[in-house]
């Protein structure tokens, strides 16, 4: 039988769903910015088009940076007001509009489906994740603030498009409880439909937010530099990351700068395999593309064949597809759908096949399957890949793939597992499979993540748990819990981070 997309859940449906709610961010297909208080069609517009099967989706108006310094201004203005206004009242709005969010959780995840290509499940569990996690700051942040004043200026949040509810808007709402007015650019690839909604939710509750769109190159000079601003937040690659740091060199503006790293698994003296396989299964969603995904695994010798009699079935059994489109009338669950882009997923197959030149031996390489639409554009899909020891030259060797492609290195000594493992200059997560826990804790100190797991993979942690990096992974103040409070706060006490004039960890 051929698959039909799920009533209700294509993009005419969902677009007029997302302009019915929230219509003062739209103007037919073309979003509004939302500057100097008020939504704007100022901008040049901009295509957006869907991963999912390359079809338009709407237009997106790019500011220039003279328009976008008037929105940091008033944005600077709003925020004066904010920062003045009693605990009791920020806590109230944020809760308004945590409310008003989660009326219009299944209209947001479904924009997240079309716009970043997320299956129907995990986009759910972006936007719930986002509203749970600010529920639990709403709880707790009387504590966190005692003693300490917002910043001296908004907060500029520049993130990435693959996480734009848990990790954006999240991280706004609780800046803005913190006292902080908060300024968001849109994400280039994706997401910018789902953020219009949000963002007029929140001002509807009465929330100084401004949310601009435009290049990184364009208005990283007025987003990052600009005297107004308090602090900044980033989330992203390393290039970009790495301009946003040097940006800040001469400035003592607080900032998070975080930023990938090859995620490594390794394995040594170990048994459990049928752990390990749910572990691996799990680690599928979304394509692995998010910053905790574990790309590379590193396997002693002598447990190379029973590591693949594990990990190959695993592997294989990966679905993905369209993810509205289902032959029974109900979503279907899959592990991922597109890349975020056809150019991004043509990207990821020049990097496998510039390692198989070099010499990397093909373990796996899947097929997309018929998860399809008759006729569907399929450029942004990549099945799962596996490679044994890719070239040291190779990037896939040194540099996350930031999709479903994984590389396999083989070893004979813990130095050598240690050294594979920290190929990238530093990650956000590791992980240790080793019977012996002992054994793993003494490896774990010389691994150079900020989080590692032993027999389980980490996670980012948005509550009481800190989430920050080593290395070249991240820069600046970590955050999770107090320590994100802190961070876009001012009051007595350094920040938790690894900045350069003292040691990546030092006491909170």
């Amino acid at each position: 039988m051929a698959l039909e997309l799920v009533a209700g859940t294509g993009w005419t449906d969902v677009l007029a769903r997302a302009a019915g709610a929230t219509p003062e961010g739209f103007a037919g297909d073309r979003l509004l910015n939302l500057i100097e208080g008020a939504w704007s069609d100022a901008g040049t517009p901009s295509p957006l088009h869907t991963p999912v099967d390359g079809s338009l989706l709407a237009y997106l108006p790019r500011l220039d940076p003279v328009t976008a310094g008037r929105a940091v201004a008033h944005a600077a203005a709003e925020h004066r007001e904010w920062a003045v206004q009693p605990l009791a009242e920020r806590h109230a709005r944020v809760s308004a509009a945590v409310d008003a969010l989660q009326e219009h959780r299944d209209t947001l995840a479904l924009l997240l489906c079309w716009e970043i290509g997320k299956p129907w499940r995990l986009a759910c569990a972006d936007v719930d994740r986002a509203l749970d996690g600010v529920r639990w700051y709403l709880a707790e942040i009387g504590p966190m603030t005692a003693g300490r004043d917002p910043l001296p200026g908004p907060v500029s949040n520049i993130a990435s498009w693959n996480y734009p509810m848990s990790v954006l808007v999240h991280a706004e709402l609780v800046q803005l409880l913190a006292g902080n007015a908060v300024i968001a650019k849109t994400p280039t690839q994706g997401g910018a439909v789902c953020l219009t909604v949000a963002h007029a939710l929140m001002r509807r509750a009465g929330l100084p937010v401004t949310l601009v769109s435009g290049g990184g190159e364009e208005l990283s000079e007025v987003l990052v530099r600009a005297p107004e601003i308090g602090a900044v937040a980033f989330v992203g690659g390393r290039s970009n990351g790495g301009k946003v740091a040097a940006a800040l060199l001469d400035s003592d503006k607080p900032h998070m700068i975080e930023q990938e790293g090859l995620n490594a698994w390794g394995v040594w003296d170990f048994s459990q395999w049928d752990l390990l396989a749910g572990h691996i299964r799990k680690g599928y969603e979304y394509g692995k593309q998010r910053c905790t995904a574990y790309p590379r695994f590193v396997v002693q010798r002598d447990l190379v064949d029973a590591f693949l009699a594990m990990y190959l079935p695993v592997v294989s059994s990966i679905r993905l597809g369209h993810p509205l489109a289902s032959a029974d009338g109900t979503l279907p669950e899959l592990d991922y759908g597109p890349l975020i882009s056809a150019g991004k997923a043509g990207e990821l197959r020049r990097k496998v096949d510039e390692a198989l030149r070099g010499g990397a031996v093909p373990l796996y390489r899947g097929a997309l399957g018929d998860h399809f639409l008759p006729g569907q554009d399929t450029s942004a899909y990549v099945a799962p890949v596996a490679l044994l020891a890719p070239p040291g030259r190779s990037r896939l060797a040194h540099a996350e793939p930031f999709g479903p492609v994984d590389t396999i290195i083989v070893v004979d000594t813990k130095d050598e597992l240690l050294a594979a493992m920290n190929a990238s200059n530093g990650a956000l997560v590791a992980s240790l499979a080793c019977d012996d826990t002992e054994e793993a804790a003494k490896l774990a100190v010389d691994l150079q993540a900020f989080k590692v797991g032993i027999n389980q993979p980490r996670s980012r942690g948005d509550r009481a748990e800190a989430f920050g990096g080593r290395g070249a992974s991240w820069k600046g103040a970590f955050v999770g819990g107090e320590h994100l409070v802190h961070a876009v706060t001012t009051g007595e006490g350094r920040l938790y981070g690894n900045f350069p004039d003292y040691s990546a960890y030092p006491a909170a």
